[in-house]
């Protein structure tokens, strides 16, 4: 992978982790997390601070390369909780760089 795509630093992803209350879409907190980028790398998305957020390896593994308002409609996940809950934490994160 070019360093151009993966310019998600190590302090940005701890930001990212503190911001997030365990996995950005069903919230389990007791398991590893992830980076798992909302717009897939085959899709254009990227490893930025913009894209990623945490998942537990079970979120990661089913959205796979998937559009992430489909698969969380799919998977009956809260959508407008996962898009305001992002906008929140990339505005925060933003603010701290």
């Amino acid at each position: 992978m070019a360093a151009a795509d993966n310019d998600l630093t190590a302090q940005q992803w701890e930001a990212i982790c503190a911001a997030w209350p365990g996995c950005a879409y069903c919230s389990a907190a007791d398991v590893p997390m992830q980076k798992d980028c909302v717009l897939p790398i085959s899709r254009g998305g990227r490893y930025t601070r913009e894209n990623v957020v945490p998942a537990c390896a079970s979120c990661n593994a089913s959205k796979s390369n998937e559009e992430v308002t489909h698969w969380i409609r799919r998977k009956k996940y809260n959508e407008e909780a996962f898009l305001m809950r992002l906008y929140k934490v990339n505005s925060a994160t933003s603010a701290s760089e």
